[in-house]
């Protein structure tokens, strides 16, 4: 067998030697749910100086979790070789088709919250060595309202801090330091360590134009990290006439300013 065919042959059977990672998903659970129709649970503490989601005591209903279990990281420590870089190297979440980062902890362990309309939704979780869990489950509380809009914040470098500014038709700003704003908008939580994500969501949003800038607060030390910023604005989510855009914008240096979409609500 020649190089190329064997290679392809790993790809689709699996070789001998061959090490991935293992990937579990807690919760959401397959199937049919029956969750509360309590969404407090979206807002989540912010920690300053440094931020990272924190899901302690929070509803499971409200939560994406789980382990993503790299052999090849274990297998390095146990050869005296880990250069901690593979702690920082981000899995990939995919919510209802909107991708992202997704940061572990130490052990592989993950917790992201989430507002789930009722409804159908899926959710994959994606190693960096491409090994997959998805899972897919209808949320059958009829209270739970979707967020008709939704504007996801997320980044391609670790160590820096990008932050999510909305505002709305009606003038109110939604930042980190005006998280929930009169109208229903709220902004889940300010990450200051690192690909994101940061999410704004509202399940009645004003009609109008509204306006999402990034700010690129900060790199620690350093002053010449370039970094992508990712936007997905979703509206009308879970419905026929659901409408999901995303624009990449490169950032070259704290301080910038950007606006990245102006877009029209009926």
């Amino acid at each position: 067998m020649n190089t190329l065919r064997h290679a392809g042959l790993c790809l689709l059977v699996g070789c001998a030697g061959a090490v991935h990672a293992q990937v579990t998903l807690s919760d959401p659970p397959a199937g049919w749910r029956f969750a509360s129709p309590q969404q407090r649970d979206f807002l989540q503490e912010v920690h300053y100086p440094a931020a990272s989601v924190n899901v302690n005591g929070r509803s499971a209903a409200a939560l994406i979790r789980g382990r993503v279990a790299d052999a090849r990281k274990s297998t390095r420590k146990k050869a005296g070789k880990d250069t901690g870089d593979a702690a920082r190297q981000p899995a990939q979440l995919v919510v209802d088709g909107i991708a992202m980062p997704l940061l572990t902890d130490d052990d592989g362990s993950f917790a992201r919250p989430w507002s789930f309309g009722s409804g159908s939704h899926g959710i994959e979780v994606r190693a960096p060595d491409g090994t997959a869990r998805r899972t897919q489950f209808y949320e059958a509380q009829a209270a739970r309202v979707p967020a008709r809009l939704r504007v996801v914040l997320s980044w391609d470098s670790d160590g820096t801090d990008l932050d999510l500014h909305v505002i709305s038709p009606d003038a109110q700003h939604v930042f980190y330091g005006t998280r929930v704003a009169d109208n229903g908008g709220a902004l889940d939580v300010d990450v200051t360590t690192g690909f994101g994500p940061e999410i704004f969501a509202t399940p009645s949003p004003v009609p109008g134009v509204y306006h999402v800038y990034v700010n690129y607060y900060g790199a620690g030390e350093r002053r010449d990290v370039i970094t992508t910023a990712q936007i997905a604005v979703v509206q009308d989510e879970g419905s026929v006439s659901e409408k999901q855009q995303v624009f990449r914008v490169p950032l070259r240096k704290p301080g910038e300013l950007t606006l990245v979409s102006s877009f029209h609500v009926p």
